[in-house]
């Protein structure tokens, strides 16, 4: 189902759609009132949703519908500062995916990136939907995971030997459902940590909004990488949309490049080409994480990590929206462990301590 106030982008949708015989549109709406008189009749697998619409805004209607009858949403959101704000809402609401389409040039921009459109709308198909519950939800879980490492003391709460953490490092990838697990994962980080890259499948403009909104939630200072940003205790730099990332070292400091390329595992930023990087330049002295996501982008990456002994983890199943990309991790055989959602912030602690 199609719910979106332009006559333009309902047509334009419909007709990407239509490009792949796996998909059928049931119906089209202008609004959300309108869609659930629809839906009444045909329930959707998945909704493709525009944020700002009159009489009920996306974001409400998201909410009542993980409330009363969850269900995969993709929001289609415009490539502006306020539109991806606002999807950054969306995301913490429970949608599964984004995307995204311009303020001009409209219909041959969706033309174009019919292939995109339905891959998410595929991937959004196949999530565990009671996995993508809304922030203020977990809001208590994230606050008593924190609760329990500090009560652990498994950091202190001053004092921290910065030494022990200069040289490690945390590589992170992660793709549908990613978002609402990174942030129970960074919300969960005390404020001195190893030093973290992180690649999240997500579209241009959408990236520097993520990256905020962790940031006025965690301890941590979590930012929109730039080409020489140095990967320092305490930091957690997220890939841009659309460029893939890269670590590098530099005498005994380790920095990242933001770099043009075409898509690697048919992603750009690649959890690939991110990992390829850390494998070479970090070795032994990195962990990575691969965690929820469809598709296979990550695991050929972390088997080169696995086999310069850095150590490597991936999300277990039953806490993944998406058991894609951690299971294929896990077949090529460059899986040290298997961990829960709620059991990551923990080893990241364990490991920057030496463990």
């Amino acid at each position: 189902m199609i719910v979106d106030d332009s006559a333009v982008v309902r047509q334009v949708l419909t007709a990407a759609l239509a490009l792949d015989p796996e998909i059928n549109v049931i119906g089209a709406a202008s609004d959300p009132l309108f869609a659930l008189d629809k839906m009444s009749k045909m329930w959707p697998d998945v909704i493709v949703l525009d944020v700002e619409m009159p009489r009920m805004d996306g974001i409400t209607f998201l909410k009542k519908l993980m409330a009363e009858h969850p269900t995969p949403v993709v929001i289609c959101s415009t490539l502006t500062e306020k539109g991806a704000a606002t999807t950054m809402q969306a995301l913490a609401a429970g949608a599964a995916g984004i995307v995204a389409k311009p303020k001009v040039g409209l219909k041959s921009f969706l033309q174009d990136s019919a292939d995109n459109l339905i891959g998410t709308i595929k991937a959004a198909a196949r999530v565990n939907i009671k996995r993508l519950v809304p922030r203020q939800l977990t809001a208590g879980v994230s606050a008593s995971i924190s609760a329990k490492l500090t009560a652990d003391a498994i950091l202190p709460a001053t004092s921290y030997a910065m030494a022990e953490t200069t040289d490690r490092v945390i590589a992170i990838g992660a793709s549908t459902g990613g978002t609402q697990a990174l942030e129970r994962v960074l919300t969960a980080l005390p404020r001195v940590c190893p030093g973290i890259v992180i690649v999240q499948h997500m579209p241009e403009k959408f990236t520097a909004a993520f990256a905020d909104r962790l940031n006025s939630l965690c301890q941590i200072e979590v930012r929109e990488a730039k080409s020489g940003d140095r990967v320092i205790p305490g930091l957690a730099l997220i890939a841009q949309g659309g460029r893939h990332l890269v670590m590098k070292l530099s005498g005994a400091q380790y920095h990242v490049d933001v770099v043009d390329g075409p898509p690697v595992s048919r992603h750009r930023p690649s959890v690939d080409v991110l990992f390829r990087s850390v494998a070479k330049c970090a070795g032994k002295n990195a962990l990575g994480i691969i965690m929820t996501g469809m598709g296979d982008d990550g695991a050929k990456g972390m088997k080169e990590m696995y086999d310069v002994k850095a150590r490597t983890l991936a999300q277990d199943e039953e806490s993944s929206v998406v058991y894609g990309m951690p299971k294929e991790a896990v077949k090529l055989g460059g899986v040290d462990k298997i961990v829960s959602l709620d059991d990551i912030a923990r080893e990241i602690i364990m490991y920057g301590r030496g463990r």
